[in-house]
């Protein structure tokens, strides 16, 4: 095995560890505002009558290399944290959960744009559009 790799996986271990620990603390992986939950009450009444909640995830896009995903979830998927807060449910895709960890969601509406917006104490950096995010390792 390429010692590289094995540095690597033993890194993100420990990053796992520690959210756990954070978890213990604080339940909840991100906190919800009152603005987004009206946001989301409003979307899940919109959708499908067998939409639980909003599924939140991470995905690799953009010029920094992250992007936030946010869909509707019908179902809970194995390993999936949920977070039930302000009457609504999130459900955050498990390989997300470092990157979400002591996160804020929030919505926000302008006269140009409208969407959620999540305050990351884990961004590093954010490209021009706002669009995309990156992180440094531990």
């Amino acid at each position: 095995m390429d010692e590289r790799y094995d540095v690597r996986r033993r890194k993100v271990t420990i990053r796992y560890k520690l959210i756990l620990v954070i978890m213990e603390i604080d339940n909840n992986i991100i906190t919800i505002t009152d603005k987004a939950a009206e946001r989301v009450k409003y979307l899940i009444n919109k959708g499908d009558k067998n939409v639980l909640g909003l599924r939140i995830g991470v995905k690799s896009s953009g010029c920094s290399g992250f992007k936030y995903s946010v869909e509707y979830a019908v179902e809970a998927k194995e390993f999936e944290e949920t977070i039930s807060s302000k009457g609504v449910t999130i459900f955050i895709d498990p390989a997300a959960v470092m990157f979400l960890v002591g996160s804020e969601m929030d919505w926000n509406e302008s006269k140009f744009s409208s969407g959620f917006d999540f305050k990351n104490p884990n961004e590093t950096a954010r490209c021009g559009c706002g669009e995309s995010f990156s992180v440094s390792a531990p």
